[in-house]
């Protein structure tokens, strides 16, 4: 089993910028995949970024130019998601995935809530 916990989340207005952390725990041989996901109210959960353990990254469009996901190649158990010029629907609880190559695996954190307010 892998055990992921998030970090970073909080208030900040519009144009502002956040940095969130998932701290991986337990196989984290086995993560094939790790991924920022998001759940507005009312919304169903979407991804927002994802990195595999090549390095790969794939961003969802609404973030494309704004949001950096990354990993801390020192210790290579935390994946960082850089926010920028921060927008009102943002605003959600992000949540940390990590999955294995077959899908066998699949974890999920606790979630951190990000809003974007003045």
């Amino acid at each position: 089993q892998v055990q992921l916990v998030e970090s970073g989340g909080g208030l900040v207005q519009p144009g502002g910028s956040l940095r969130l952390s998932c701290a991986a725990s337990g196989r984290i041989f086995t993560i094939y995949v790790t991924g920022w996901y998001r759940q507005a109210p009312g919304k169903q959960r979407e991804l927002v970024a994802s990195i595999t353990s090549a390095g790969s990254t794939n961003y969802a469009d609404s973030v494309k130019g704004r949001f950096t996901i990354s990993r801390d190649n020192a210790k290579n158990t935390v994946v960082y998601l850089q926010m920028n010029n921060l927008k009102p629907e943002d605003t959600a609880v992000y949540y940390c995935n990590a999955r294995s190559v077959t899908g066998a695996q699949n974890s999920w954190g606790q979630g951190t809530q990000v809003t974007v307010s003045s």
